[in-house]
């Protein structure tokens, strides 16, 4: 259905319009909803927001059609106008033209050419608002799905490649944000989340600026993912700029009370499986990383201590003469029959 605002102070043109559009109202396919001037028709614009056109005449009290014109795209810059005047000299119709007008049309009306004018301005003004759809919904894709995955989506092999999977040597990286817990039981919702998504933010930025990606985000922990050339070494320069970035900043909670961010990583590498995890029939797949390297690096994240950057002696052996690295000495992890030699690295 199509919603239509007819602006004028001809008393009459009301019943007239209802009259020879009736078949298409009782089909709903039109709506109409009327007003005498252009200030009376910007309140209807504020109170029905799903208006699609407006038929408006120039010559009217209070707000002249052309005034209305002007203030339209302020009010709704999706609506479209289409005029209809007795005043149908050139210098009226290029002065509606200019100020935004779809078409013209003079009176006395021609109503057969108005409604193809209103289906011609109607159609106009779907497509207009579902091309603002798709770019919305692309928007909010891109907040929810990794960049790399949307151009692989964008080549024709999409489909027959959206199942194949790889084993692979990769890095991978849980970042856990510590006692966050603590203040989800203090403050509000809103609160909780903004400042999480805050943190967040810094975090991502690192993760990136080493060429990672995130694979999830758990709650307050993300886990991140670091593939080809130098893949070990690019994840740990990242975890070091990350506890940089949040030692250098506080953040600014309720009451004006502040919150010393701290984080503890867990870093492995290894062999791991790159797929799509989840269920087909619910229509639910996390294109992600599984195996023992993956469970070792969130092991790893689990006994790290707030600021502590934790791997294994195997990594250890690996990035030794890269990095400055500290004995912490040997844990039990969870699922592993032997005790586990770790380190922290410092710089």
């Amino acid at each position: 259905m199509a919603k239509i605002l007819v602006v004028d102070d001809e008393a009459d043109l009301e019943l007239l319009v209802k009259q020879k559009f009736r078949q298409k109202i009782r089909d709903n396919i039109y709506e109409f909803i009327f007003a005498k001037n252009g200030e009376e028709a910007l309140e209807m614009v504020i109170k029905h927001p799903d208006l699609d056109i407006i038929l408006s005449d120039i010559n009217m009290p209070v707000m002249d059609g052309l005034t209305l014109l002007s203030r339209l795209p302020e009010a709704n810059p999706m609506l479209k106008a289409v005029v209809v005047s007795a005043y149908g000299d050139m210098q009226n119709i290029r002065t509606a033209m200019n100020r935004g007008a779809f078409d013209f049309i003079c009176k006395p009306v021609d109503f057969m050419d108005l409604d193809l004018t209103m289906e011609k301005t109607i159609l106009h003004v779907k497509q207009l608002q579902e091309t603002l759809k798709a770019i919305k919904e692309n928007n909010i894709l891109k907040m929810y799905v990794d960049g790399n995955v949307l151009n692989f989506m964008a080549h024709k092999e999409f489909e027959t490649s959206l199942l194949k999977n790889e084993t692979m040597d990769a890095t991978v990286m849980f970042i856990d944000v510590c006692g966050f817990t603590a203040i989800t039981e203090q403050l509000p919702a809103n609160t909780v989340v903004k400042l999480l998504n805050n943190l967040f933010d810094k975090i991502v930025s690192e993760i990136i600026a080493q060429g990672g990606h995130v694979d999830k985000f758990m709650g307050d922990a993300v886990m991140a993912v670091f593939r080809e050339n130098y893949h070990l070494d690019r994840a740990i320069d990242a975890a070091l700029s990350i506890k940089v970035k949040l030692n250098d900043g506080q953040e600014v909670i309720e009451d004006n009370t502040e919150y010393k961010p701290e984080i503890a990583i867990g870093i492995n590498s290894g062999e791991m499986i790159s797929g799509n995890i989840g269920s087909a029939s619910l229509k639910r797949l996390d294109y992600t990383v599984i195996g023992d390297s993956v469970n070792l690096a969130q092991r790893l994240q689990s006994v790290a201590k707030p600021g502590q950057i934790v791997i294994t002696d195997e990594v250890y052996n690996k990035v030794k003469e890269s990095f400055n690295c500290e004995l912490i000495g040997t844990v039990t992890l969870k699922n592993k029959s032997q005790q586990v030699i770790i380190y922290q690295v410092l710089d």
